[in-house]
């Protein structure tokens, strides 16, 4: 039987809206969460990949989770991002989104500097010191350049506090002793589920969240639902996360902005495959319904 962690089954990794000088827009940002907890989604994962942390100041980044915690409706769970390369930075961010009253952080392997597995363990020990609230371990080697490897994901979960991984390494994707296992790329989800886990930290469930949260509610469904999203999950793959999202929230009347640099708008060949996806979804037609 699937376990569904306290934080929730079908947590979004929420985008982070911009306006027209691409500053925070923070009621566009509030709409969709709201939105979002009414189609499918227990929780929100904030400020992480999808929510360009990467090109959010630490004032931004912290407001928005500040937002989400004081807009989330009762039940749904607000994850923050607070990885960073420099573990000082990602300390200071884990103090900081605590004390805002998160319900668990999300930690982000280190990248661009490649630490050795010593490396790692120090990292999250100073990280796992930093806070009382769960920590989600982020194994995602195709942006932070290492694995961590499973052996050292159940090394890690004797820490203080750490209770999950993201796993967004399809071919390592397994229980790990110790730890809840949140799929970390769509297409994983069912897989998640058959396994015991207990959901997917999602980009996809801002467009077929109610879907995605069937497949969680309907074991017996499961397959059938998975195989009739997997265009969906193809098309938010089309080009680099969060380009393809953010371009479909434009399509079905959700307006969330642009990209800030190095990360840019789809093109129209991009935005084709995305909008025949979701016309066949039937999801151009719902465009500004709740």
């Amino acid at each position: 039987m699937t376990h569904v962690a306290g934080l929730g089954a079908i947590l979004t990794a929420i985008v982070t809206p911009f306006d027209g000088d691409l500053r925070v827009d923070e009621q566009a940002f509030v709409d969709l969460l709201h939105h979002l907890s009414a189609h499918g989604s227990d929780g929100f994962v904030v400020c992480g990949t999808t929510g360009e942390a990467s090109t959010l100041t630490d004032e931004e980044h912290l407001r928005v989770v500040e937002l989400a915690v004081a807009e989330a409706p009762e039940g749904i769970s607000i994850t923050a991002g607070v990885g960073s390369n420099d573990t000082r930075h990602a300390v200071e961010l884990t103090e900081r989104a605590t004390a805002l009253g998160v319900d668990a952080v999300l930690s982000v392997t280190p990248y661009y500097n490649k630490p050795n597995r010593r490396g790692l363990v120090r990292h999250y020990e100073e990280i796992s010191r930093a806070t009382d609230k769960p920590i989600i371990l982020y194994n995602i080697p195709s942006r932070v350049v290492i694995d961590v490897p499973n052996d050292l994901l159940a090394e890690l979960a004797q820490l203080d506090h750490v209770e999950y991984v993201k796993q967004a390494n399809n071919d390592n994707l397994a229980p790990i002793d110790g730890l809840g296992l949140y799929g970390g790329n769509d297409e994983t989800l069912l897989r998640t589920l058959e396994l015991g886990g207990c959901g997917g930290i999602c980009v996809a469930s801002h467009l077929v969240g109610d879907e995605m949260r069937r497949m969680v509610d309907e074991p017996e469904h499961r397959a059938e639902i998975d195989a009739s999203l997997r265009d969906v999950y193809a098309a938010m793959g089309v080009t680099t996360n969060p380009i393809p999202v953010k371009a479909a929230l434009e399509l079905t009347g959700h307006p969330v902005g642009g990209l800030r640099l190095p990360l840019v708008e789809a093109d129209e060949g991009e935005r084709d495959q995305i909008r025949s996806v979701l016309e066949r979804h039937g999801l151009l037609a719902s465009a500004g319904a709740s």
